[in-house]
């Protein structure tokens, strides 16, 4: 999954939580999902930002 699907995907999860429209059941199992995308979001950043550095670097 790209990056901006999984964040698009996480501001869903994110606005059926706030407008209650989740039950119990998928209240959990959203957050679980919720968590792996956040990690997959925050791995590709992580990486996206050691690449651009390198390249700068290399620049130099």
């Amino acid at each position: 999954m790209k990056y901006e699907e999984a964040l698009k995907r996480l501001e869903k999860i994110v606005s059926q939580m706030e407008n209650d429209e989740l039950d119990i059941d998928t209240l959990s199992e959203q957050l679980k999902e919720a968590q792996q995308l956040i990690k997959q979001c925050r791995d590709r950043l992580t990486k996206t930002d050691e690449e651009i550095k390198k390249l700068l670097n290399e620049e130099q």
